[in-house]
Order: structure tokens, then C-alpha cells, then sequence
């Protein structure tokens, strides 16, 4: 079988907010993407679900972007939020962060949904028992920046204001929350023209692409909103000021005909101790002594639908990077599927709002895989 691999020629996701602060001077980062200096107030936007193919495909209803096109960057394994967002505020891939999945297993806790900080599906909030800032314990590019004496700014949904995910992958600068198009622009330009770093985050295109498909009428109308945003900050840079526009994963629009109802499906689970990940990225938790009946079991029921491997073959794939932490392994399934084409592994008992979606990301395929580089200076 022939697995996907990263491409060593294309920059990672987890580069950009290392250059972008090697190039405003700040002391402890390699510009691994190089960037003209010097530069004197930077942003990294990040579209959440604005994939290559989608960009490319749909540049007409976003001129401003489409005028910005450059670079492309992959994001690693798995396309999903938690680990593109990790990727941003830790400069690592997903074997050093550790936010292996839009859910994964944490030993002691059980499967955990990243986004929520709870367990999955559902459960009591588990800032308190599963610390963030110990669950990813390396420090943030942020909190690196500010150490440096570099103002950092985090502009995100007020909603995600102390939230796991962001206490784990995004602490260090001061969190401005925002709740919308409008305070989110006039929050990114005073911190490029204050001469400081900001991260900021838009969702809603991610979200009704989930909803209605990438590509859809509701997605395109999404879409020139975010392309008016970015032409706002745009507008406003100052001399010297850097907007560096990326994405966390793109998306695809899955095919009924290749959909599997993991619950529905005794062989699949069969030896199984648990199942996190999400529709395109699953990792499969087994019981004591059933690995390689578990494998054999999900490469046969998925040989046309999926990449299925042991956590050793992900690993030496380099699926979640060069290298993976020890305390991160444990994270990754003991079988790993990741999706090919348009399929989807659903669970409709167990994630019946996840498996209704239209739009899904998180496997090795370009579509989700390939997310641009835009960069606009002052």
C-alpha cells in the first residue's frame, strides 16, 4: 500500500508565525518561509477551511484574495482545526503539539473533543482536570514572541475567551474578543499600526461550508465577505506593516455513495475500545491483544475508501511530522483511517450533527491538505 507523504519542498503551516516574527527582529525565530525586512507590525489571519482547490476554483468572488495569491502550505495530519490552530501557536507539527484530532484520547481521561474541552460527544468541562497549558505544555509562539518583548495581540471570537483549546494552543498575547467581520478588522489594523503581532481567527466560512458544502451558494456569499475583510485590513496597513492571510485545512464535499456508518458496522467494531478523530480522520482505539485483528479488520471493510495504517506506519509516514513526542503517541489511534476521494467515516449513533454535514476536511488528500500563503505589505 502506498501512503501519502508530506511534501518536504512545500512549507508547513506550522512556519508561518516563526517567519512572520523572524521578520519584525524578534529574537528566537528562524525564518524557515523567507520574508522581506525588516517589518514593523504583522498580522497572521487565519480563514478557517479556505483551502487551495476552494481559492482557486472560486477567485472570482474574492478578487482581493485571489490578487494575493502565492505560496501554498500543507497542514499536516490531521486537516483539522484544533491541529492547524495548535500548528499557528506552537510553530509545531501535530507530533510535537500534541492536538492530534478534532477529538483524541488522553490516558487517565479518555477521548476528549478538543474543541470543546469535554469529553466525546458530550460531558462536564474538563479544564480542571484535564489542564490545558499541561495537556500541551510547550511553549506558545506567542508566549516566545512576548518574552522577546514583541506586543501580541490573540483576536478570536469573544466566545473562545478562556476556552481549553485556546488556553492551550494560543496563550501568551491579550486575548481581544471579537464578534464580528467589523471588530475583527478594526482590532487587526490597531495592532499592525501599533507596531505589534497579532494572531486573528474567522470561522464562518468553515462553518456554513460544513453546512451547506464548499462551493455553495451560502459558502461563495461567505467568501466575499471574508474577501472584503481582508481588503479592510489591507487598506490599512501601515508603512512596513505585513497581513499574512493562511488557512487551517481545506474541505471536500462528501459522497453518500462512499459514506460508512461506523456504528452501524459490527465488524469495524469489533475489538474496539474507542473511536475519536472525526468524518475524514479517525483513530481507533483498541482493546489489549486486538491490534492487528482490528487493522486487518478496517483495511478490508475500507481497502477503497481509506488509507488504513498502524500508529507505527503513520508515524513513519510522517503523517504528524518528523518526530512525535512520547507524550503525544498515546494520543494517536493503535489504527489510524484516513479518508480518501469523497468518503466519510460517520458515526450517526454517537455524532449524529457531525455526520449530517455536508462539507468535511481532516485526511491526506490536496483538497483538505493545501492551504495558501497571502502576504500584503504596507
Amino acid at each position: 500500500m502506498d501512503l501519502p507523504r508530506p511534501d518536504v519542498d512545500t512549507p508547513h503551516l506550522a512556519d508561518v508565525v516563526p517567519s512572520v516574527l523572524a521578520s519584525m527582529g524578534a529574537d528566537g525565530f528562524e525564518p524557515r518561509i523567507p520574508l522581506p525586512q525588516p517589518v514593523c507590525g504583522a498580522c497572521v489571519l487565519l480563514i478557517d477551511g479556505l483551502g487551495d482547490d476552494l481559492l482557486d476554483a472560486h477567485a472570482d468572488d474574492a478578487p482581493v484574495l485571489a490578487g494575493l495569491r502565492g505560496r501554498t502550505l500543507h497542514v499536516g495530519f490531521p486537516a483539522t482545526t484544533a491541529a492547524g490552530l495548535a500548528a499557528v501557536g506552537t510553530g509545531r507539527p501535530s507530533g510535537g503539539h500534541g492536538m492530534v484530532g478534532y477529538s483524541f484520547r488522553l490516558p487517565d481521561v479518555g477521548v476528549i473533543n478538543a474543541l470543546r474541552w469535554r469529553p466525546h460527544p458530550w460531558g462536564e468541562d474538563l479544564r480542571e482536570r484535564s489542564v490545558p497549558e499541561e495537556v500541551q505544555p510547550l511553549p506558545t509562539t506567542f508566549e516566545r514572541a512576548a518574552s522577546a518583548g514583541v506586543t501580541v495581540s490573540v483576536v478570536c471570537g469573544a466566545e473562545f475567551t478562556g476556552s481549553g483549546l485556546t488556553r492551550a494552543v494560543l496563550r501568551g498575547g491579550r486575548y481581544v474578543g471579537v464578534h464580528g467581520l467589523g471588530d475583527l478588522a478594526a482590532a487587526v489594523r490597531t495592532a499592525v499600526a501599533g507596531g505589534g503581532f497579532c494572531y486573528g481567527y474567522h470561522g464562518d466560512l468553515d462553518l456554513l461550508g460544513h453546512l451547506y458544502g464548499p462551493g455553495s451558494p451560502a459558502w461563495r456569499m461567505q467568501l466575499r465577505q471574508v474577501d472584503r475583510l481582508v481588503e479592510s485590513v489591507v487598506e490599512g496597513l501601515p508603512a512596513g506593516g505585513l497581513l499574512a492571510v493562511v488557512a487551517d485545512h481545506g474541505m471536500v464535499a462528501i459522497d453518500d455513495g462512499d459514506a460508512v456508518d461506523l456504528d452501524g458496522a459490527p465488524a469495524l467494531l469489533d475489538g474496539v475500545a474507542g473511536i475519536g478523530g472525526e468524518v475524514r480522520a479517525r483513530h481507533v482505539y483498541v482493546r489489549d491483544g486486538a491490534a492487528g485483528d482490528v487493522l486487518a479488520a478496517w483495511r478490508e471493510s475500507l481497502a477503497d475508501l481509506a488509507w488504513v495504517v498502524s500508529r507505527d506506519e503513520a508515524i513513519a509516514a510522517g503523517w504528524f511530522g518528523d518526530t512525535v513526542d512520547d507524550r503525544v503517541r498515546p494520543r494517536i489511534g493503535d489504527v489510524v483511517a484516513a479518508a480518501t476521494g469523497r468518503a466519510a467515516l460517520l458515526r450517526r449513533k454517537v455524532e449524529p450533527a457531525e455526520s449530517a454535514l455536508i462539507g468535511q476536511h481532516g485526511s491526506l488528500t490536496s483538497a483538505e491538505q493545501r492551504v495558501p500563503l497571502l502576504l500584503a505589505y504596507g
